[in-house]
């Protein structure tokens, strides 16, 4: 259900199909963002259901927020629809800022 930061950083880095899903709101994406992530608000993700189960298909969606509590319930919700290639990334962009790079901005 859930996948730490470090460990997306190794999948990326070992060339594994992934698929980076921010789902944090546009005036948070701003401010700061994982480059090649794909950003997909929350309160849309209904709406690009479709889209999102055909990105599965292809390879696992790695969905992370601010702190890990939006992903983790887009994640729950996206494998109550039968969407299993999901993961969640533990502490969100923050993790990501403090454990794999530095330059994205924390907030």
């Amino acid at each position: 259900m859930e996948i730490t930061a470090p460990e997306v950083k190794a999948q990326l880095d070992a060339g594994d199909a992934v698929v980076l899903i921010d789902v944090r709101e546009p005036g948070e994406h701003a401010i700061t963002h994982i480059e090649g992530a794909e950003l997909i608000p929350m309160n849309t993700v209904p709406q690009r259901f479709q889209y999102l189960e055909g990105k599965a298909d292809e390879a696992t969606l790695i969905v992370f927020c601010h702190h890990g509590m939006r992903s983790l319930n887009v994640v729950n919700w996206l494998r109550g629809q039968g969407i299993e290639a999901c993961q969640s990334m533990a502490g969100g962009i923050d993790a990501w800022s403090l454990q794999v790079d530095p330059a994205v901005a924390r907030y």
